[in-house]
């Protein structure tokens, strides 16, 4: 039933790109995926982790080449109408670049938000196929929008998607950091900032991939002809990132969960018995000679008593 979809969640992440042969043999070895054909369009490849598919891979359209569009990570967000939700991101200020189009898996349209940055709306056939709020190992954990103006963004995805607010950080002169979730859901999914002006290029998603070593990954993506934009660094509430582009360009980022390691473990100490106290020495009896050294104090070269 359409009412029962999970409306809000990230379902989707579709790497289009102008090399898929490098493309399959670059993410392989930083995020663990197997880049598989589709088995209902062969020209379309799935990322695979285990059994489950985390995304897709496709050549980069001409259309959006003419339009300048560079190599890039689509995120698609769940919706239980596509039509009616493109209406709606209409009247809200969006921008169109692909109608609601019925495709093998369901139903999807492209668009950009009042700022300028793109992402996509996907109805599947199946609404079990809507993903989970608790990602595994290999999936996207992280969604994090760059954008001219975070607030009016809020405002605009607030009210397409029912997400909430969930925390946020006030990051200095850098401005707020503000997360959300699916309404309803428990964890947050994203955050979305006001990019510094020193910040290049237009708004945009950049998603993130879930690996069990940041660090490690970061190194794999510059082995492998990527840069390495950002980090590794730790964040906060704990973990690792680092920030990327692949070897055509397209950004993308990945997370560590857990705790960031102090510089130097702190090891426990076994306390020492402290030792018994030696009993005190008998005082012995004055002799006449400190009798006499009592009433003529002794003094130091500089006239002071020792």
């Amino acid at each position: 039933m359409a009412n029962a979809f999970p409306r809000g969640r990230f379902v989707w992440h579709e790497l289009m790109t102008t090399d898929l042969d490098l493309a399959a043999r670059f993410y392989p070895k930083v995020t663990g995926w197997k880049a598989e054909a589709s088995p209902e369009d062969p020209t379309y490849h799935l990322w695979r982790v285990g059994k489950t598919s985390a995304g897709g891979l496709m050549s980069l359209p001409e259309e959006a080449k003419r339009m300048g569009a560079p190599p890039q990570w689509m995120p698609y967000v769940g919706v239980p109408d596509v039509a009616d939700t493109l209406r709606q991101a209409q009247s809200l200020g969006a921008k169109v670049y692909v109608p609601a189009t019925d495709i093998v898996w369901g139903r999807f349209a492209t668009l950009a938000d009042p700022q300028g940055a793109p992402f996509s709306l996907f109805q599947p056939k199946d609404a079990g196929d809507s993903g989970s709020d608790a990602p595994k190992r290999g999936e996207f954990s992280w969604h994090e929008l760059a954008t001219t103006d975070w607030r009016a963004a809020w405002g605009f995805y607030q009210r397409l998607f029912g997400w909430e607010e969930a925390d946020s950080m006030d990051m200095g002169a850098a401005g707020t950091y503000s997360m959300f979730r699916r309404a309803g859901a428990k964890a947050p999914t994203g955050g979305m900032y006001t990019k510094p002006a020193e910040m290049p290029g237009p708004p945009h998603w950049l998603c993130y991939v879930s690996v069990a070593d940041a660090d490690v990954a970061a190194r794999t993506v510059k082995a492998g002809g990527g840069t390495v934009v950002n980090g590794p660094m730790d964040i906060p509430g704990g973990g690792r990132i680092a920030m990327c582009m692949d070897p055509q360009g397209a950004a993308f980022a990945v997370h560590a969960a857990g705790a960031p390691q102090p510089k130097g473990k702190r090891v426990a100490r076994k306390s020492k018995p402290r030792p018994k106290p030696k009993p005190a020495k008998k005082a012995k009896k004055k002799t006449a000679a400190r009798k006499v050294a009592r009433k003529k104090p002794a003094r130091s070269p500089r006239g002071r008593r020792r």
